[in-house]
């Protein structure tokens, strides 16, 4: 069964600053990804890589196309027309989303943000922490570290902690937008085996990876953008 079918998603940008410039981020794009797989994407700067994957999340609008998701709450939804509350309830339950970028309240320490994902889906607080805790030793952050405020770490650090808040609730959809771009060897060697135990667990997901190597060692298939409006 595929856990999500993209079917000829096109997305074009009105840039209001530049006098209503258009802007093609892609076009035509589909693909298929049976649950528990893994889908890289592939393709040159500039083709679209990432707005493809934040149409899927919902971040984007779409300019046309679908993107059919088959939910465990709501059944078969189409992500590019469903209800503000319906991709909410979808994301919060069944969707994580990793970017390169930290985004968390300035002063809540490591391990609340990290554990807070199993709060909000009814885990008590204290065992939701002991999972954090583990979950953030395996990705390298040491326990001195729980305490502290992620806005004051490294850039990997800040990273893994992304990472862990991602995959904290065992997504049944991960979609993973450079994940690996700050990290050094050893640390994107434990971010892998990490998304191999969710997979092995029934976790599909969706990925794209700076280095070709990586991309290789990620996906199951690999779906490529070859230029703007194309798959090669």
């Amino acid at each position: 069964m595929n856990l999500l079918h993209v079917e000829n998603l096109t997305k074009i940008f009105n840039i209001h600053i530049l006098s209503d410039k258009i802007i093609e981020g892609f076009r035509g794009v589909s693909f298929s990804v049976p649950q528990g797989t893994s889908l890289g994407i592939s393709g040159p700067s500039g083709t679209g890589k990432s707005s493809v994957l934040k149409c899927i999340y919902g971040t984007y609008i779409t300019t046309s196309g679908a993107i059919w998701y088959e939910s465990a709450q709501f059944g078969k939804v189409n992500m590019a027309e469903a209800e503000p509350n319906v991709i909410t309830r979808i994301r919060e339950n069944e969707i994580g989303y990793i970017t390169q970028f930290l985004k968390v309240i300035p002063r809540v320490t490591a391990l609340d943000i990290v554990s807070e994902p199993l709060v909000l889906k009814g885990t008590d607080r204290e065992q939701a922490r002991e999972t954090a805790a583990k979950l953030l030793l395996k990705l390298g952050i040491p326990e001195k570290l729980f305490g502290a405020y992620p806005a004051t770490f490294s850039g990997g650090e800040q990273q893994r902690v992304n990472i862990a808040m991602a995959v904290i609730k065992a997504p049944r959809l991960l979609i993973l937008d450079e994940p690996t771009a700050s990290l050094d060897i050893k640390a994107t060697e434990t971010v892998l085996s990490v998304l191999e135990e969710l997979r092995e667990k029934g976790t599909t997901m969706i990925g794209i990876f700076h280095q070709p190597q990586i991309l290789e060692l990620f996906s199951d298939t690999i779906y490529k953008i070859s230029s703007i409006g194309g798959r090669s």
